[in-house]
């Protein structure tokens, strides 16, 4: 589903949407808008979970598997 909204964008935001597609680099002033704001709320979520993992201190689950594996793997290089 999408929904249509209207914005209000600085004249060089414009221009550079209207570059992109003219270039070939998104098929549509929308298509580029949407791709940049997917970009950001991946962007706030790796924030938003290394804020977390930060709070959580540097022990985890994995840390033990991680020592087990430097002791016991042997790799010829």
């Amino acid at each position: 589903m999408s929904t249509q909204i209207a914005v209000r964008l600085p004249d060089d935001v414009v221009a550079f949407l209207d570059r992109s597609v003219a270039a070939g680099v998104a098929p549509s002033r929308a298509a580029l808008v949407s791709q940049a704001l997917e970009r950001e709320m991946r962007l706030q979520a790796a924030l938003a979970d290394a804020r977390t993992l930060a709070g959580r201190g540097p022990d985890d689950d994995l840390d033990g598997l991680v020592r087990w594996t430097i002791d016991h793997l042997d790799v010829d290089r």
